[in-house]
């Protein structure tokens, strides 16, 4: 990635190093009054409006919003723009009516896995868990790697800097106060990402020199606002299949779910967030949108960062690096306290641990562990988007058969069990290779030629198609 460097190292180290401290401090004082169990799991379920819709959107974002949505608005078009969108935004609306029922039938719950585990048997329980886990820890992974590569870009930082701080930093505040404090703390910030979100879309509203705009992209790059582009629906609909099917086994929304004062609130509070993520994913993808059509050779994952700093402004830059680190701690507290939870709430079914076994300190070394493990991950500038795409296709393949358990009770464990692995076997037949050429189905048992030019381009679109919606064909076996 292109260094811009027009701030210097030890100015983004302050920023990074004050931001992650502040928070820490935050969350270390407000969580002295705030120790136990059920508020480390559940918040003591007793969250009202406020605290819930601000949490909600704190959440849901993080600094992937920074490079996803632009990065795929390069090729995908204002389809997948949508797309992603309303995946990011969809578990809100599902949510409404499936939380309150979780919430009415296990009122004593932390977990959805919890809840599962009731429903299936215990092998195939430990499937659900470890995918969950795995996907989260990715998340985890794609997080720390983006707001390292991210403070790199503007000042040429170490990768492994930047990770540590905000690593470390987290860490202390979130394992100390548990969902409690990460609620406390995704108040503040989510007030900081909107207000330098709206600072960023009304520089670029005002100074862009009516660049950013649908007439823009229509003169510039109109294939991308096409009916006949193909790509706006085949990704539009891959981002919203994978981002909607994975969200909806983020622990971290099924916690708030469980951690509402009541029905109301919890209902409200997700309508409300519906509509807040929406125009946001959905401006952070039209900035894709207007910076390949304002360059062609833009760098995808930068679409966003070429509009906003090209004038390489140091008020901007602190803008993004404050904005970033934000978005970042926000979205690690809540992977860390999900997963630690899942651990505490869990652990009991899957470790034959001693009776006597603290599940709570076990599950913040585990989170240490996984930690350790991430900082290695984003100090290496590793790619974790084709591992994380790899996490969307298990979700996809689990998301019908558990969900549509709920409802239809002839889905026993046996069923689910085929359901999910044709679902698998489905996905990574036509799963794309890190290069997006070919897949198992596709170039390799058959020559690409073999197949339209729909199929062959498109291989992420019918490998989430499939892996999401072939389970469907076994739901009546007994």
């Amino acid at each position: 990635m292109d260094k811009i460097n027009f701030l210097s190292q030890s100015s983004s180290l302050v920023l990074v190093i004050t931001i992650s401290l502040i928070f820490t401090i935050i969350g270390l004082v407000y969580s002295k009054k705030h120790q136990s169990l059920s508020n480390y799991l559940t918040a003591n379920r007793n969250v009202d409006f406020f605290s819930l819709t601000t949490s909600l959107v704190a959440s849901a974002l993080g600094a992937w919003i920074l490079f996803g949505p632009a990065s795929a608005a390069t090729w995908g078009g204002v389809g997948a723009v949508i797309g992603y969108a309303l995946g990011t935004a969809f578990p809100m609306i599902f949510l409404i009516s499936l939380g309150k029922k979780i919430r009415n039938k296990f009122p004593k719950g932390s977990t959805l896995i919890e809840f599962l585990r009731k429903s299936f048997g215990k092998s195939l329980f430990k499937l659900i868990l470890a995918m969950t886990i795995f996907y989260m820890f990715i998340f985890l992974c794609a997080e720390v790697t983006a707001i390292a590569m991210l403070i790199n870009y503007i000042s040429g930082t170490a990768l492994w800097v930047t990770a540590l701080i905000i690593l470390v930093g987290t860490l202390v505040y979130t394992l100390y106060g548990g969902l409690k404090v990460s609620i406390f703390t995704d108040a503040i910030q989510s007030m900081i990402i909107l207000i330098l979100l709206i600072i960023s879309a009304l520089y670029l509203l005002s100074f862009s020199d009516s660049q950013f705009s649908f007439d823009f992209i229509k003169k510039n790059s109109p294939h991308l606002l096409s009916v006949n582009y193909i790509p706006n629906y085949t990704a539009g609909l891959t981002f919203f299949i994978a981002v909607a099917a994975t969200n909806l086994f983020h622990q971290g929304n099924w916690q708030r779910v469980y951690a509402a004062k009541n029905n109301k609130i919890l209902k409200k509070s997700l309508i409300v967030s519906f509509f807040l993520i929406i125009p946001i994913v959905f401006f952070m993808g039209f900035s894709g949108l207007v910076a390949i059509s304002a360059n062609p050779k833009v760098i995808p994952d930068l679409g966003f960062f070429s509009l906003l700093l090209k004038d390489q402004t140091e008020f901007l830059s602190i803008v993004v690096i404050i904005l970033g680190v934000s978005l970042t701690i926000s979205t690690v507290d809540t992977l860390v306290n999900a997963i630690s939870s899942l651990i505490v709430v869990d652990g009991k079914a899957v470790f034959n641990f001693k009776n006597k076994t603290n599940y709570l300190k076990f599950s913040k070394y585990f989170i240490i562990a996984l930690s350790i493990i991430a900082f290695i991950i984003a100090s290496k500038g590793f790619s974790v988007l084709y591992l994380f795409l790899l996490a969307d296709l298990f979700c996809c393949a689990f998301v019908l058969t558990v969900f549509y358990s709920f409802h239809n009770k002839t889905i026993n464990e046996k069923t689910a069990y085929i359901s999910i692995i044709i679902g698998l076997i489905s996905g990574f037949l036509l799963f794309p290779s890190p290069d997006f050429t070919k897949s198992i189905l596709v170039g390799i048992i058959l020559p690409v030629e073999v197949y339209p030019v729909i199929i062959s381009q498109s291989l992420l679109f019918w490998s989430f198609l499939l892996a999401t919606f072939v389970p469907i064909l076994s739901w009546k076996i007994k």
